[in-house]
């Protein structure tokens, strides 16, 4: 079964390190993305541009609002993804504990 890990983070931390503390951050990341390679278990993954670029879509009926910026307002966001394949949520677990950031874990139904 696939699923997404979907990493979450705070974007303020982020935006206020450094140049060492961010090489040090992908570097990590580097070495997670080779144990899932490792593993044959990594189907892909991004990192995605900060909240404030985001544009949020509502529905109510046949009424659609468009607006600037994430739907919810938190200090943590969503600021990446890896899609992974594991047998169960068991397995899935495993393969996020490694990852260098907090993470939620979304099954993909078949």
């Amino acid at each position: 079964m696939k699923y997404v890990l979907l990493v979450v983070g705070d974007e303020q931390q982020w935006a206020e390190a450094g140049p060492e503390e961010r090489a040090a951050v992908y570097e990590r990341w580097g070495a997670y993305d080779a144990f899932l390679t490792g593993r044959g278990a990594g189907l892909g993954g991004h990192e995605l541009a900060h909240s404030s670029s985001a544009t949020t879509i509502r529905k109510n009926g046949d009424q659609v609002l468009i607006s600037d910026g994430p739907y919810a307002e938190t200090v943590e966001q969503i600021s990446g993804y890896m899609v992974v394949e594991a047998g169960s949520l068991e397995e899935a677990i495993e393969l996020a504990t490694p990852m260098p950031s907090d993470v939620v874990i979304r099954g993909v139904p078949a």
